[in-house]
């Protein structure tokens, strides 16, 4: 079927519905139809009972499951001063006032005008003469084959995906003062056992000094407890400095200076305690929780829109037209009696365009399947997300359980070697065998609590949890 053909064919059908057509919302393109991805029926590391309510209501402050009052108002004071979250709702404001722009096509517009003009003529009796004039021009495009509805429909879903985007930047918020905010109690509990070890290893290396005083051990025990010393002593400030750097992250999400939360953050404080249970939903829910998703969806029905806009462009675009205007040569002499008006319909229709239209319209059905495709690899992401820290968190359960054991036995080790040490019965490279394993074990067993309340915290924001927490009262303004 050709270019011309296909014009006519879809001229004469509008044509003759004529402006019942324009009321009754003749559009050209398609219609949106919401995606329906596949997703399975249960999460394959399911940790708790479904609890679709529970979930849901734990969902949108989930940060208070950790009774931590600290990391409440921390999640509480970023909501309400962090600048990314700030430029994401002006550009939910940016995005209305496109619609606003975009709608207002839809209307007929007026311009009020009015004009000075002083002329001289002639030769030696040149004739001088004034001329005030004032009217009104308006003008109105009929959409009758939908191209301005469907820009006001691709603006609309437009105006979804920017607040859709807020709130996708709402859940990364939250979730990224939580996890500073662990990670940086799990720096000070390091540096609590680092601390702790090194006093002990202080002690132990007293202790073989004073033998080696004795004549009862060679120099090779103290340089061995020296340099066990020495190696402890400076693992602290490498932990420190992290512990340094999370404050000053938590600070900027927070909108503010770096050094801004020192005094108030670096009193020690435990790792907050991971809840005892976390609902996570069906699969199926993720779909309506997540608002990487929902944005991905928002964007399919603009692209979609977007192809009738296009299509559009094949028709002829019709136009009502008029005009009044009066003119006098004083401001005093306007009156209605001297006026002149002009109104009529008028028609454009681009007959050759060398297939820039059309295209367009492979152009815009490039971009719709672009966005399908991207909605497609969103769900196969959020799902991927909620996999992962589904078993990343059942299986660090296991594994604090077996260090929990460890630290019980490494310190019972200490304990025995440095009572055998002093009596004699064994060589020191047993108590520094005994002191390592210990530090070791003890310090992974506090990175081990860390990552327990990290994939909950990275189990929350993978199922969306957390835009709904705010009131979206101050995007509406």
């Amino acid at each position: 079927m050709n270019e011309g053909y296909y014009r006519v064919k879809s001229l004469l059908l509008c044509l003759s519905c004529g402006w019942l057509l324009l009321q009754s919302g003749c559009m050209v393109g398609p219609n949106y139809h919401p995606p329906e991805p596949n997703v399975p029926p249960e999460w394959v590391g399911q940790i708790g009972p479904h609890g679709a309510k529970q979930a849901e209501k734990i969902l949108i402050q989930w940060w208070t499951e950790f009774n931590d009052p600290n990391l409440t108002s921390l999640v509480e004071r970023a909501i309400e001063s962090n600048l990314d979250l700030r430029q994401a709702e002006e550009r939910v404001r940016q995005a209305r006032a496109t619609l606003g722009v975009v709608s207002s096509g839809f209307w007929p517009s007026a311009d009020a005008t009015s004009s000075y003009t002083r002329n001289r003529s002639g030769g030696a009796a040149a004739i001088t003469s004034n001329l005030f004039t004032t009217g009104l021009d308006a003008a109105w495009e009929l959409d009758f084959f939908g191209g301005t509805r469907r820009s006001i429909e691709a603006a609309k879903a437009d105006v979804q995906a920017s607040i859709e985007d807020r709130r996708d930047v709402l859940v990364i918020l939250v979730s990224e003062v939580a996890l500073n905010y662990v990670q940086l109690r799990g720096y000070q509990q390091e540096i609590i056992i680092a601390r702790n070890n090194l006093s002990t290893q202080q002690q132990s290396a007293e202790v073989v000094r004073k033998r080696f005083e004795g004549g009862f051990v060679s120099a090779l025990d103290v340089a061995n407890a020296n340099a066990q010393v020495a190696t402890t002593l400076s693992q602290i400030p490498v932990i420190e400095t992290s512990a340094q750097q999370a404050i000053y992250n938590i600070s900027v999400l927070l909108g503010q200076e770096p050094a801004s939360l020192l005094e108030e953050l670096s009193s020690v404080s435990s790792i907050p305690v991971t809840p005892p249970e976390v609902p996570t939903g069906l699969p199926s829910e993720i779909l309506r929780r997540r608002p990487d998703i929902r944005r991905a969806e928002a964007q399919i029905h603009s692209s979609t829109a977007l192809i009738g806009v296009a299509v559009a462009d094949l028709f002829p675009k019709f136009n009502l037209a008029g005009s009044i205007s009066i003119r006098a040569d004083r401001p005093g002499n306007l009156q209605l009696s001297q006026r002149a008006w002009s109104f009529g319909p008028s028609a454009d229709w681009q007959i050759f365009s060398a297939g820039r239209v059309w295209s367009n319209i492979e152009v815009q059905k490039a971009l719709q399947q672009q966005t399908m495709l991207n909605y497609r690899q969103t769900v196969l992401t959020a799902l991927q997300d909620v996999e992962n820290a589904l078993v990343a968190y059942d299986k660090e359960q296991l594994r604090n359980k077996s260090l929990i054991d460890a630290v019980t036995a490494n310190r019972k080790a200490v304990a025995i070697s440095t009572e055998l040490y002093t009596e004699g019965q064994t060589e020191f490279l047993s108590v520094l065998d005994a002191q390592r394993s210990l530090y070791s074990s003890e310090d992974a067993l506090v990175q081990s609590t860390r990552n327990l309340s990290t994939d909950v915290i990275a189990l929350y924001k993978a199922l969306g949890g957390g835009w709904d927490s705010v009131s979206e009262d101050v995007i509406r303004k």
